[in-house]
């Protein structure tokens, strides 16, 4: 409840600040209750089912799974709601950003790949926690999936391929997070990692190349 609270905040700030209309702001507002009404029930679910049976039965776990699912559809509507609205305010400005840093080069992407790869690995051993493919700080596969996601979005400098790379590496960061083989920090420190190198790579290959 609190990360939907925390969202909402973030997203109806954000539709104030781009001044969508009030039919917009409607219809975000409606798509954020509805989520946060499917939450409550769900809590509601939850509760009744754990004080009608305390211990496990399976038509406990079809319950709560069930109430689960439905803030699941609940949020993925609101999500789609606010891409449909948020798009068009949000996506211009992003490629305008996206249009400041590099140009496309193929060499530049493979050279930034292979230094985060690199670097991971140094500091790995500085470290002296995890190996070079498991657990450690900073965590591999974050810092190689923003990377990727980075180099992704300075070649091609489309906002749409851009967020749905960038969805594609937390993904990748979160699923280490879910497999207990990295904590929190060495997830981010990894993320930041592969995509501040990146960054650089590919704008030095714009003002040198």
């Amino acid at each position: 409840m609190r990360n939907h609270f925390v969202s909402a905040l973030v997203v109806l700030l954000l539709a104030l600040f781009l001044r969508v209309t009030p039919i917009e702001f409607a219809l975000l507002s409606l798509s954020i209750l509805f989520v946060l009404f499917a939450e409550l029930i769900n809590t509601a679910v939850e509760a009744v089912v754990d004080l009608a049976s305390p211990g496990y039965h399976p038509l406990a776990k079809v319950a709560k799974d069930t109430a689960a699912g439905g803030v699941l559809v609940a949020a993925m509507g609101a999500a789609i709601m606010g891409y449909l609205i948020l798009a068009r305010y949000v996506l211009p400005l992003y490629g305008k950003a996206l249009a400041m840093f590099g140009t496309p080069s193929d060499l530049g992407t493979i050279v930034s790949i292979l230094i985060v790869t690199i670097a991971v690995i140094m500091v790995k051993s500085l470290t002296g926690r995890g190996t070079p493919l498991h657990g450690g700080i900073p965590s591999g596969h974050a810092a190689v999936a923003f990377s990727i996601a980075t180099a992704v979005s300075l070649n091609t400098r489309d906002p749409l391929i851009s967020v749905l790379a960038i969805a594609l590496a937390v993904m990748v960061s979160h699923s280490r997070l879910l497999m207990r083989i990295h904590t929190m920090r060495e997830v981010v420190l990894g993320s930041l990692l592969g995509a501040g190198i990146t960054l650089v790579v590919l704008s030095l290959f714009k003002y040198f190349g």
